[in-house]
């Protein structure tokens, strides 16, 4: 362990407001039409994660991938708390547990994809459904970051309380386990 982890991890014990958490992973799943891919999308992405998912609308028209505007053609699945934690227990073992560098932004939140579903341990293959690929995307924020996006009274977040990206690895890589590349 570095000299700055180690110091992290102790400002972390000293000020636990400054701890950060998991706020939600988003699981995103792009079927590209409606009508039965966006069927088989649903129930793969139920499967996976035992939560019913929300249909995502097409923003615009593409004339070449034969989409209209407002025609549902993605999936998407909002977990948190425990419940968000265990699904990347679950999900990391697929990438080896490991994530890029590049995979994390200034506020420290993370992405990364899949493409294959069927990688994902307890999960088989059904040829009647086929294969799909999906985003997961992960919110990582301190204690009482929500005052910057409630509704009521919101105000500005300080500057020593803003997440780095660097912290978020850190974090990552003590509660995930993750390797980071």
């Amino acid at each position: 362990m570095s000299d700055a982890t180690a110091a992290i991890i102790k400002t972390w014990q000293e000020q636990p407001m400054l701890q950060p958490k998991i706020e939600k992973v988003v699981v995103n799943l792009n079927a590209g039409k409606s009508g039965e891919p966006l069927e088989k999308a649903i129930s793969v992405l139920k499967e996976i994660t035992g939560r019913n998912p929300v249909k995502r609308r097409a923003k615009k028209s593409v004339r070449d991938f034969g989409i209209r505007e407002g025609e549902s053609i993605a999936v998407v699945v909002t977990l948190r708390k425990q419940e968000a934690i265990d699904f990347l227990k679950k999900i990391l073992p697929v990438v080896d547990n490991k994530i890029s560098r590049r995979c994390f932004d200034v506020r420290g939140n993370f992405s990364f994809g899949l493409k294959e579903h069927i990688d994902i341990p307890g999960v088989k293959y059904d040829p009647e459904i086929g294969i799909f690929g999906m985003d997961i995307c992960v919110t990582i924020n301190r204690p009482g970051r929500r005052i910057t996006i409630r509704k009521r009274q919101s105000k500005s977040l300080g500057p020593k309380h803003v997440l780095s990206a660097e912290e978020s690895i850190v974090f990552v890589k003590q509660t995930l386990g993750v390797e980071i590349i």
